[in-house]
Protein backbone atom coordinates (compact mmCIF):
# COMPACT_ATOMS: atom_id res chain seq x y z
CA UNK A 1 0.00 0.00 0.00
CA UNK A 2 1.21 3.62 -0.79
CA UNK A 3 2.67 5.27 1.72
CA UNK A 4 0.71 8.91 2.95
CA UNK A 5 1.47 11.83 4.16
CA UNK A 6 -0.53 14.24 6.44
CA UNK A 7 0.82 17.86 5.63
CA UNK A 8 -1.01 20.20 8.50
CA UNK A 9 -0.45 23.70 7.44
CA UNK A 10 -1.67 26.90 9.10
CA UNK A 11 -5.09 26.97 6.40
CA UNK A 12 -5.88 23.16 7.02
CA UNK A 13 -4.34 19.76 6.42
CA UNK A 14 -3.15 18.06 3.14
CA UNK A 15 -2.88 14.25 2.68
CA UNK A 16 -0.57 13.34 -0.12
CA UNK A 17 -0.16 9.54 -1.45
CA UNK A 18 3.41 8.98 -2.45
CA UNK A 19 4.13 6.60 -5.73
CA UNK A 20 6.25 3.72 -5.56
CA UNK A 21 7.24 4.44 -9.08
CA UNK A 22 9.36 6.65 -7.58
CA UNK A 23 11.70 5.20 -4.99
CA UNK A 24 14.12 7.52 -4.71
CA UNK A 25 11.50 10.89 -4.02
CA UNK A 26 9.43 8.74 -1.93
CA UNK A 27 12.15 7.23 0.36
CA UNK A 28 13.98 10.83 0.61
CA UNK A 29 10.24 12.10 1.28
CA UNK A 30 9.57 9.90 4.17
CA UNK A 31 12.94 10.53 5.78
CA UNK A 32 12.95 13.81 6.23
CA UNK A 33 9.19 13.85 7.37
CA UNK A 34 10.10 11.80 10.26
CA UNK A 35 13.12 13.05 11.24
CA UNK A 36 10.83 16.62 11.69
CA UNK A 37 13.10 18.32 8.51
CA UNK A 38 9.92 20.24 7.16
CA UNK A 39 8.29 21.03 11.01
CA UNK A 40 7.89 24.55 10.92
CA UNK A 41 9.13 25.50 7.16
CA UNK A 42 6.76 27.66 5.16
CA UNK A 43 4.95 27.68 1.76
CA UNK A 44 7.57 29.99 0.88
CA UNK A 45 6.87 30.69 -2.85
CA UNK A 46 3.20 30.41 -4.04
CA UNK A 47 1.80 31.54 -7.57
CA UNK A 48 -1.58 31.86 -8.22
CA UNK A 49 -2.86 29.13 -10.85
CA UNK A 50 0.14 27.31 -11.11
CA UNK A 51 1.68 25.98 -7.47
CA UNK A 52 2.76 26.12 -3.89
CA UNK A 53 6.36 25.85 -2.82
CA UNK A 54 7.86 24.52 0.22
CA UNK A 55 10.59 22.47 1.63
CA UNK A 56 13.83 25.01 2.29
CA UNK A 57 14.97 24.45 5.72
CA UNK A 58 16.04 28.47 5.88
CA UNK A 59 12.31 29.43 5.90
CA UNK A 60 11.98 28.58 9.63
CA UNK A 61 11.51 31.68 11.67
CA UNK A 62 12.44 33.51 8.47
CA UNK A 63 12.01 37.38 8.55
CA UNK A 64 9.60 39.29 6.04
CA UNK A 65 12.53 40.57 4.08
CA UNK A 66 15.12 37.07 3.97
CA UNK A 67 15.28 35.64 0.26
CA UNK A 68 14.28 32.04 0.44
CA UNK A 69 14.24 29.52 -2.16
CA UNK A 70 17.61 28.24 -1.88
CA UNK A 71 17.97 25.95 1.53
CA UNK A 72 18.33 21.96 1.52
CA UNK A 73 20.31 19.20 1.86
CA UNK A 74 24.04 19.10 1.13
CA UNK A 75 22.64 16.18 -1.69
CA UNK A 76 20.07 16.18 -4.96
CA UNK A 77 18.54 12.73 -6.12
CA UNK A 78 18.17 11.68 -9.38
CA UNK A 79 15.37 12.62 -11.62
CA UNK A 80 12.97 10.00 -11.63
CA UNK A 81 10.93 10.55 -14.73
CA UNK A 82 8.08 8.45 -14.85
CA UNK A 83 6.34 9.71 -18.18
CA UNK A 84 3.70 9.92 -19.86
CA UNK A 85 2.11 7.65 -16.73
CA UNK A 86 2.91 10.38 -13.84
CA UNK A 87 2.58 13.68 -14.84
CA UNK A 88 1.33 17.39 -13.48
CA UNK A 89 -1.98 17.31 -12.85
CA UNK A 90 -3.62 19.54 -10.67
CA UNK A 91 -2.79 18.24 -7.04
CA UNK A 92 0.32 16.47 -8.62
CA UNK A 93 3.40 16.65 -5.49
CA UNK A 94 6.54 17.22 -7.56
CA UNK A 95 10.06 17.97 -6.80
CA UNK A 96 11.76 21.76 -7.37
CA UNK A 97 15.13 21.75 -8.84
CA UNK A 98 17.68 24.47 -10.41
CA UNK A 99 17.41 25.32 -13.71
CA UNK A 100 18.74 23.30 -16.64
CA UNK A 101 21.71 25.42 -17.79
CA UNK A 102 23.12 24.43 -13.81
CA UNK A 103 21.47 21.21 -14.08
CA UNK A 104 21.71 19.34 -17.03
CA UNK A 105 21.07 16.31 -15.57
CA UNK A 106 17.74 17.27 -14.06
CA UNK A 107 18.75 16.27 -10.30
CA UNK A 108 15.54 16.87 -7.79
CA UNK A 109 16.40 19.54 -4.56
CA UNK A 110 17.26 17.66 -1.63
CA UNK A 111 13.94 18.74 -0.27
CA UNK A 112 12.05 21.45 -1.96
CA UNK A 113 8.52 20.16 -3.28
CA UNK A 114 5.76 21.83 -4.46
CA UNK A 115 1.55 21.34 -5.66
CA UNK A 116 0.31 21.65 -8.98
CA UNK A 117 -2.62 23.98 -9.17
CA UNK A 118 -2.35 25.30 -12.71
CA UNK A 119 -5.41 25.70 -14.63
CA UNK A 120 -7.70 23.94 -17.25
CA UNK A 121 -7.42 23.84 -20.83
CA UNK A 122 -8.68 23.69 -24.19
CA UNK A 123 -8.63 21.19 -26.62
CA UNK A 124 -6.91 23.30 -28.71
CA UNK A 125 -4.58 24.18 -26.64
CA UNK A 126 -3.46 20.75 -25.90
CA UNK A 127 -3.02 20.58 -29.84
CA UNK A 128 -0.60 23.71 -29.44
CA UNK A 129 1.37 22.69 -26.63
CA UNK A 130 2.17 19.05 -28.74
CA UNK A 131 3.36 21.81 -31.02
CA UNK A 132 5.92 23.00 -28.92
CA UNK A 133 6.73 19.87 -27.78
CA UNK A 134 7.83 18.88 -31.22
CA UNK A 135 9.36 22.07 -31.53
CA UNK A 136 11.11 21.90 -28.59
CA UNK A 137 12.17 18.11 -29.33
CA UNK A 138 13.93 19.38 -33.03
CA UNK A 139 15.80 22.28 -31.12
CA UNK A 140 17.14 19.64 -28.57
CA UNK A 141 18.25 17.04 -31.21
CA UNK A 142 20.03 20.43 -33.03
CA UNK A 143 21.48 21.71 -30.03
CA UNK A 144 23.25 18.10 -29.54
CA UNK A 145 24.51 18.21 -33.05
CA UNK A 146 25.71 21.51 -32.68
CA UNK A 147 27.89 20.65 -29.79
CA UNK A 148 29.11 17.86 -31.47
CA UNK A 149 30.44 19.86 -34.30
CA UNK A 150 31.25 22.45 -32.10
CA UNK A 151 35.16 22.42 -32.81
CA UNK A 152 34.50 22.39 -37.17
CA UNK A 153 32.46 25.48 -36.16
CA UNK A 154 34.65 27.53 -34.26
CA UNK A 155 37.78 26.74 -36.85
CA UNK A 156 34.79 27.90 -39.89
CA UNK A 157 34.81 31.28 -37.87
CA UNK A 158 37.77 31.63 -37.40
CA UNK A 159 38.46 31.18 -41.11
CA UNK A 160 36.03 33.35 -41.37
CA UNK A 161 34.41 30.59 -44.02
CA UNK A 162 30.77 32.26 -43.88
CA UNK A 163 29.99 29.56 -47.02
CA UNK A 164 30.85 26.71 -45.04
CA UNK A 165 29.33 27.53 -42.16
CA UNK A 166 25.89 27.54 -43.80
CA UNK A 167 26.59 24.66 -45.40
CA UNK A 168 27.74 22.53 -42.32
CA UNK A 169 24.14 24.79 -40.64
CA UNK A 170 22.09 23.19 -43.44
CA UNK A 171 23.49 19.60 -42.94
CA UNK A 172 22.67 19.69 -39.31
CA UNK A 173 19.19 20.82 -39.59
CA UNK A 174 18.45 18.19 -42.36
CA UNK A 175 19.99 15.49 -40.19
CA UNK A 176 17.90 16.85 -37.34
CA UNK A 177 14.74 16.53 -39.08
CA UNK A 178 15.95 12.95 -40.03
CA UNK A 179 16.18 11.75 -36.44
CA UNK A 180 13.57 13.70 -35.43
CA UNK A 181 11.53 11.88 -38.18
CA UNK A 182 12.65 8.36 -36.64
CA UNK A 183 11.31 9.57 -32.94
CA UNK A 184 8.51 9.24 -31.64
CA UNK A 185 6.28 12.73 -32.09
CA UNK A 186 5.29 14.22 -29.12
CA UNK A 187 2.22 13.68 -27.69
CA UNK A 188 -0.47 13.36 -24.81
CA UNK A 189 -1.98 10.67 -23.92
CA UNK A 190 -5.93 10.30 -23.52
CA UNK A 191 -5.64 10.13 -19.64
CA UNK A 192 -3.30 13.71 -20.26
CA UNK A 193 -5.84 15.17 -22.38
CA UNK A 194 -8.81 13.83 -20.22
CA UNK A 195 -7.40 15.50 -16.47
CA UNK A 196 -5.61 18.58 -18.29
CA UNK A 197 -9.01 19.98 -20.08
CA UNK A 198 -11.23 18.99 -16.86
CA UNK A 199 -9.37 19.24 -13.41
CA UNK A 200 -6.81 21.51 -15.09
CA UNK A 201 -2.89 21.33 -14.11
CA UNK A 202 0.72 22.24 -15.58
CA UNK A 203 1.55 20.20 -18.86
CA UNK A 204 4.24 22.30 -19.86
CA UNK A 205 6.85 20.90 -16.89
CA UNK A 206 5.98 17.01 -17.95
CA UNK A 207 8.89 15.24 -17.82
CA UNK A 208 10.70 18.29 -16.54
CA UNK A 209 10.42 17.86 -13.00
CA UNK A 210 9.97 14.77 -11.26
CA UNK A 211 6.69 13.73 -10.08
CA UNK A 212 6.27 11.71 -7.08
CA UNK A 213 2.96 11.56 -5.64
CA UNK A 214 -0.75 13.69 -5.43
CA UNK A 215 -2.95 14.79 -3.00
CA UNK A 216 -5.59 12.82 -1.52
CA UNK A 217 -7.73 14.56 0.26
CA UNK A 218 -7.41 18.93 1.28
CA UNK A 219 -6.94 19.85 -2.59
CA UNK A 220 -9.44 22.84 -1.16
CA UNK A 221 -6.15 23.87 1.02
CA UNK A 222 -3.92 23.78 -2.03
CA UNK A 223 -6.84 25.97 -3.68
CA UNK A 224 -6.92 29.05 -0.51
CA UNK A 225 -3.33 28.93 -0.35
CA UNK A 226 -2.43 29.39 -3.89
CA UNK A 227 -4.91 32.58 -3.44
CA UNK A 228 -3.23 33.74 -0.79
CA UNK A 229 -1.84 37.57 -1.21
CA UNK A 230 1.76 37.40 -1.50
CA UNK A 231 4.94 39.92 -1.39
CA UNK A 232 7.16 40.24 -4.42
CA UNK A 233 9.46 37.27 -4.95
CA UNK A 234 6.08 35.14 -4.80
CA UNK A 235 6.63 34.51 -0.90
CA UNK A 236 3.08 34.77 1.07
CA UNK A 237 2.46 38.40 2.89
CA UNK A 238 1.00 35.94 6.01
CA UNK A 239 3.67 33.05 6.77
CA UNK A 240 1.97 29.54 6.07
CA UNK A 241 4.32 27.08 7.75
CA UNK A 242 3.48 23.31 7.79
CA UNK A 243 3.94 20.10 9.68
CA UNK A 244 4.49 16.59 8.86
CA UNK A 245 3.33 13.35 10.29
CA UNK A 246 3.83 9.96 8.20
CA UNK A 247 0.37 7.91 8.20
CA UNK A 248 1.26 4.47 6.96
Amino acid sequence: MATRVKITTSEGEIIVRLYDETPKHRDNFIKLAKEGYYDGTLFHRVIKDFMIQGGDPESKGAPKDKMLGTGGPDYTIPAEFVYPQLYHKRGALSAARQGDQVNPERESSGSQFYIVWGKTYKAQEMKQLERQMAMQQEQTVFNNLVNDNRKKIMQLRKERNQVGLQELQDELIAETKAICSEMPKPAFTEAQVQDYTTIGGTPFLDNQYTVFGEVESGLEVVEKIQNTATMPGDRPKEDISMKMEVLD
